[in-house]
């Protein structure tokens, strides 16, 4: 009987340890007082999902999906004339509409931190300062003409899935909002 109690008590002692060792490792991690500041400064902006069409000598040959949401900094929101969402996507039309950015037919020459880099680059050139300071890429996936066609028509074939974007490091485009991260849909 006694033998049977110091084993209970055993197991209770090395369950209660690896309970209290887990919960220790898994704790919050631990944020310098520079970051915490930066992302404080930092307001997360959801993107609108927009189509882009692709053209190619001379005609459309197939749209990109793409939403991308932006990380700003809260003084450059503030300073703009019009609202944020409203400027990206019309810089990223004029930015993205027969550009040679994304070349479908040959996808291995896609970098997607590239890609991230350009965007940026140029929404903070439309924007008159660094006011984005990151690139989410939610999603990117590319419809031929013909898959438009099959929908718009309601022909009852099946529809192939849009095809993901996979970059030549083998990157495909899905970032994801931080959790309760805080939106900018109205600008000031």
């Amino acid at each position: 009987m006694l033998k049977l109690i110091l084993t209970g008590v055993w197991v209770c002692a090395v369950t209660l340890g690896s309970v209290y060792y887990s919960m220790q490792s898994a704790s919050a991690p631990v944020v310098s007082d520079a970051e915490a500041t930066r992302r404080a400064s930092e307001q997360y902006v959801p993107g609108e999902m927009i189509t882009v069409p692709v053209i190619k000598d001379g005609a459309v040959q197939g749209y990109f999906l793409t939403k991308l949401s932006f990380s700003a900094t809260k003084e450059g929101i503030n300073n703009l004339r019009a609202p944020l969402r409203q400027m990206v996507t019309d810089e990223l039309y004029d930015m993205l509409v027969g550009s040679r950015f994304i070349d479908v037919a040959d996808t291995g020459t896609f970098d997607l931190l590239t890609f991230k880099s350009t965007v940026k680059d140029g929404l903070n050139k439309k924007l008159g300062g660094e006011v984005i300071t990151e690139v989410l890429v939610e999603q990117l996936e590319y419809l031929t003409k013909d898959d438009v066609k099959r929908v718009a028509n309601g022909q009852n074939v099946p529809r192939q899935k849009p095809v993901a974007i996979v970059d030549k490091n083998g990157n495909v485009a899905n970032d994801k909002l931080p959790e309760g991260g805080v939106s900018a849909s109205s600008g000031h």
